[in-house]
């Protein structure tokens, strides 16, 4: 594949956008090469400036889950659009997605909007230090809740990528108060609340981690994180900005049945577009501004084009019908078939190559890890051959498909991709994956 225009673009950027991206992960730094530039994307497939077609498991980072550009949220925010861009003032389209909300997650009974997910999970942060009257945050290494201060220590995503897992610019009175822990870990919570009891005020934890590649919780888990600040009167705090309405109507929190406190979420609540929220039980949001004391705000919050964009896209995936009601399509049944298949495929053609991969999916959800261990945490992940990996992205790259271009990073499956592209990228891998 020539990428001319992508190469001159690129040159351009570098002269007046930090490293010529606009958010880390995007620069190649971890896989070698360029990145290429996208102008064109439509159901399962980008196309750069090129002219080059790729078969896309990176779906804009998750939001994308009916595929790019579905024509009912393009529909929906141009039809938004004509009736104004933002208001700074309340609109209907801000009732409807809460109340949406509320609908489908029993563990909300109220529910903020933001810009992000980075803004949802540092405002939850702050909420839960508000309403328990205690400093100390629980997190997880790997885990990435966005790039607020106090949150980025050994955080996952572009951080891991990168290898500084602690930012500069961050003074370490900053992150004092956060706690980081080994995921899967069980006897290192107990420990950290026994040697600090009455001072935490949650723990915040992606239930199943995205942005250290993926892995899974281990059976009962998240049910003892749970139970752990149940007892000592600290809050559970799910990060489902990456697993909200995506691997189930309900989120991670559905799938394995466990209701925390709070809950951030984000990407599929946009439908392509900025967005986040962030709720729990009505005592807790209560606290917020100008109910209570803990101050939260934005202009944009509650923007009408990305609500627009994003209630399309939870009509179509089947979760209400636009009056309310949550008829069940089998939109999230297709995606677990297509994530199976997938896994599946991948699987026989690492093992016909001879290749160790430890291939980790929940839903449409997935990593594949160079390694012959199993993925449980960070430190299974940091086994994995990295070098291998880049070898590994740049031949897909040449065969049409694009992955994420870091081995710690989650890729994601829409409902566009039928089961012919399956079937080209496992056959791609199988190629690719002879000559590694």
């Amino acid at each position: 594949m020539t990428r001319v225009q992508s190469e001159h673009l690129f040159a351009e950027a570098l002269k007046y956008i930090p490293g010529g991206v606009n958010s880390p992960v995007r620069a190649f730094r971890a896989v070698g090469g360029q990145p290429f530039f996208v102008n064109h994307a439509s159901g399962c497939r980008i196309r750069d400036v090129d002219g080059n077609e790729l078969i896309d498991y990176v779906l804009t980072w998750g939001p994308a889950i009916l595929g790019h550009a579905h024509p009912k949220i393009i529909a929906a925010v141009k039809a938004a659009a004509d009736h104004g861009t933002s208001f700074g003032i309340p609109n209907p389209l801000e009732v409807t997605m809460a109340k949406l909300i509320c609908s489908l997650v029993p563990s909300v009974e109220k529910v903020r909007l933001t810009s992000s997910g980075t803004e949802a999970c540092m405002s939850a942060i702050r909420l839960a230090r508000g309403f328990t009257r205690r400093d100390k945050i629980i997190k997880f290494d790997g885990c990435y809740h966005g790039h607020a201060d106090s949150l980025l220590v050994k955080a996952g995503s572009g951080a891991l990528t990168f290898g500084y897992p602690d930012s500069a610019g961050v003074p370490p009175a900053f992150t004092q108060h956060t706690i980081v822990l080994p995921f899967n870990d069980a006897d290192a919570v107990r420990a950290v609340f026994a040697a600090n009891p009455g001072q935490i005020a949650g723990i915040i934890v992606e239930p199943v981690p995205g942005n250290a590649g993926l892995y899974l919780p281990q059976p009962g888990y998240l049910e003892f994180l749970s139970r752990m600040t149940q007892e000592d009167g600290a809050l559970l705090i799910f990060d489902e900005v990456m697993t909200g309405f995506r691997l189930a109507p309900g989120g991670a929190q559905q799938r394995f049945g466990i209701k925390p406190d709070l809950s951030c979420f984000g990407k599929v609540i946009g439908g392509g577009l900025p967005v986040g929220a962030f709720g729990g039980r009505a005592e807790i949001m209560d606290q917020l501004a100008p109910l209570g004391p803990v101050y939260h705000a934005g202009t944009l919050n509650g923007n009408p084009l990305a609500l627009a964009a994003g209630l399309a896209a939870l009509k179509e995936l089947g979760v209400f019908d636009g009056g309310g009601k949550q008829p069940m399509d089998n939109a999230y049944d297709r995606l677990e078939k297509t994530g199976a298949q997938l896994e599946s495929g991948m699987r026989d053609a690492a093992k016909s190559a001879g290749i160790p991969v430890q291939f980790n999916r929940c839903g449409s959800m997935f990593c594949a890890y160079f390694t012959s261990e199993p993925v449980h945490h960070l430190t299974d992940a940091m086994k994995s051959d990295r070098e291998r990996f880049k070898r590994f992205f740049h031949g897909m790259l040449a065969e049409g498909i694009y992955l994420a271009p870091s081995q710690f990073e989650a890729g994601f499956i829409s409902t566009a991709h039928s089961q012919s592209d399956i079937e080209s990228t496992v056959s791609a891998a199988a190629k690719v994956l002879r000559t590694l």
